[in-house]
């Protein structure tokens, strides 16, 4: 989390270093604001887990709790205006690449045409409410596999763009703004690709 990464900005004092796992990530510290963290315990946990069964969704944020709250300044759209984004928008070097969602299911198959014969790598993305499917050569689809596992595999999931641009071409591949922002790339943010 933000606050995890970077304590001091939000004026708390970590106590341990030791990182946990997700979903098992409290990091014992001190926040001199004098909030009663403990209090909201509950109601966090109740959402959570509402949250996991995608049920209540259009609740507002006091309904979670037995006591007053105060407002939440961000958009109520702020999250669907993020994920129905493309990722298509150019990005800067040290955009953050974040994946959230899980790994596709990879298929190779061989076309062929006109006496001509090549090998495409189907990526297909299991979400919520559909799946999401990305066609590329063998060589683009095996190396976007990968990305993803490898961002998958990090603390926080997420990659800056100018190592996702390097890694492409040091596979060898050419033309990597042609491939990302190119119509085989233009679904995956709904499978959960996203540009921060």
């Amino acid at each position: 989390s933000p606050v995890g990464l970077n304590p001091e900005k939000y004026k708390v004092q970590k106590i341990s270093e030791t990182v946990g796992t997700f979903a098992n990530n409290d990091v014992e510290h001190i926040d001199p604001t004098g909030a009663d963290h403990e209090s909201f315990g509950y109601g966090l946990k109740k959402s959570l887990l509402n949250y996991m069964h995608a049920a209540c969704l259009d609740e507002p944020l006091h309904k979670w709790f037995d006591f007053k709250v105060p407002r939440t300044s961000i958009a109520p759209d702020y999250i669907a205006n993020i994920l129905n984004d493309d990722i298509t928008a150019t990005a800067k070097p040290n955009t953050k690449i974040v994946w959230l969602g899980i790994l596709p299911k990879i298929e190779i198959t061989t076309k062929s045409k006109k006496g001509n014969v090549w090998e495409v790598c189907t990526l297909s993305f299991a979400t919520l409410q559909s799946s999401v499917v990305v066609k590329a050569s063998k060589a683009e689809g095996l190396w976007l596999f990968e990305l993803l596992k490898a961002i998958a595999d990090t603390h926080n999931n997420s990659i800056e763009y100018k190592e996702i641009e390097k890694s492409y071409e040091a596979a060898g591949l050419e033309d990597f703004e042609l491939f990302w922002y190119g119509k085989q790339m233009s679904g995956i943010g709904k499978a959960g690709l996203l540009q921060l």
